[in-house]
């Protein structure tokens, strides 16, 4: 196994000493940490330098939705960019600040999107996109899951028009064509974004499904 460098040292302790406390779980022996609400995930990396050892912030959300095998940002706060390491005094300061910012903008993201009414608000208060395959997608779930289906066909309609150059933009098509047809059907909806968050956090290894999962 190899050692673990001096900055990967003090990136884990100063989140542990921060987020551990808010419920936060380091990934394995990453330096994603993340922030478990059944249906999405807050998500906090200390990303490091590509040529050296030190470390960046950047902190956002996930939906789980996606069914998707790894941990990725749907929304992003570059909260700052890379850091050097110089020697472990001057680290250890760095990573007190980034630690104490990160568990701002965690409690920050927990306030926007407290619940499926915050999070559609928040999605949708962003303009269709027609390059956004994503944005538009997770618009589409979320305004189909509280029960604007209008909003919820414009939202998928953009899904649809996208150039299905891949096999993975083709599956999202294939979704979102079925939640059009469903979008009225409000057990439909739900059913459908239950199984696909059991399959994404079984894929993510994310442990038991919550309760906020099963009332979704």
């Amino acid at each position: 196994m190899a050692a673990t460098s001096p900055a990967s040292r003090l990136v884990t302790a100063a989140a542990r000493q921060h987020l551990r406390p808010l419920g936060l779980r380091q990934r394995g022996r990453s330096r994603l940490w993340l922030d478990d609400h059944g249906w999405w995930l807050g998500v906090v990396d200390f990303f490091s330098p590509q040529w050296s050892q030190g470390s960046g912030l950047t902190v956002g959300a996930m939906w789980l939705w996606q069914d998707v095998g790894h941990v990725t940002f749907n929304v992003h706060d570059k909260v700052e960019g890379s850091q050097e390491f110089r020697h472990e005094q001057q680290f250890g300061a760095v990573m007190e600040r980034l630690a104490h910012d990160a568990k701002k903008r965690v409690v920050e993201f927990r306030d926007r999107f407290a619940d499926l009414d915050a999070v559609a608000h928040a999605l949708l208060s962003q303009p269709v996109r027609r390059d956004d395959l994503w944005g538009n997608f997770n618009a589409g779930v979320a305004a189909a899951l509280v029960g604007d289906a209008s909003e919820a066909r414009e939202r998928f309609s953009a899904v649809l028009a996208h150039d299905p150059f891949a096999d993975w933009v083709q599956e999202s098509q294939r979704t979102a064509q079925y939640l059009i047809d469903a979008a009225e059907d409000d057990a439909a909806v739900r059913g459908w974004a239950r199984d696909a968050v059991v399959s994404c956090r079984a894929k993510l290894a994310l442990g038991d499904v919550p309760a906020s999962v099963r009332d979704l």
